[in-house]
């Protein structure tokens, strides 16, 4: 959300706008938060997410559309402690913090990756990086794509340059009972790709899929 506007705005902002206007229809957002995302699918509390990353958990009760974005995900830590973890192993220890926000799909991943990690979860709307950023955990993940841009808003962290894992996908979240509904947004994302719709969005973004 704008501040300035008091109006939201990016990349999922523009493909809501563009499917409702191909719809004939107005747009209402509905803030949420991740740990209720599914739920407000599954009790109509809105008709369709804007993106968020498949994941089987979520496929067993909510429906996805096609994917449009492909995205790895990737460790940061204070510039400063680069070399003190170097690599994804050298989180994985017993002596390390990972921060993870609360319901997101980088919190079980995070679990996956740093078993023997103390793992700290926050509730939105305090975010995971924010604990590196105050030295209350050493590291945290995130996809790729928002590694970048954090580590330009906040020079203070940086990306452990040991390659990115779990490639993940981004599609919007439908009730998976409304079929009528899931096809026509499936319809619709291959129809806006095909016209260079979303690749016109990620040079606007200056966004990069995998």
């Amino acid at each position: 959300k704008d501040p300035a506007t008091n109006k939201y705005k990016g990349f999922d902002i523009d493909v809501m706008n563009e499917l409702a206007k191909d719809l004939g229809v107005k747009v209402t957002f509905i803030p949420t938060e991740w740990k209720t995302i599914v739920s407000g699918i599954t009790s109509n509390k809105y008709d369709v997410s804007t993106s968020v990353t498949k994941t089987a958990q979520r496929a067993l009760v909510a429906g996805f559309s096609t994917s449009y974005y492909k995205y790895g995900t990737v460790p940061l830590v204070l510039k400063k402690n680069l070399k003190k973890f170097p690599t994804w192993d050298s989180l994985n220890n017993k002596n390390v913090t990972i921060a993870t926000t609360l319901g997101t799909s980088q919190e079980a991943k995070a679990k996956e990756f740093f078993p023997k990690s103390n793992l700290k979860s926050v509730e939105s709307p305090a975010r995971d990086f924010q604990e590196v950023l105050a030295g209350r955990a050493d590291g945290h993940i995130t996809s790729s794509t928002e590694a970048n841009k954090l580590v330009i808003t906040y020079p203070e962290l940086a990306i452990v340059k040991d390659g990115s894992k779990n490639p993940a996908v981004l599609a919007m979240m439908i009730d998976q009972s409304d079929q009528v509904w899931l096809n026509y947004i499936n319809h619709w994302v291959e129809i806006k790709k095909s016209s260079g719709f979303f690749d016109s969005l990620l040079e606007k973004y200056k966004l990069k899929s995998l």
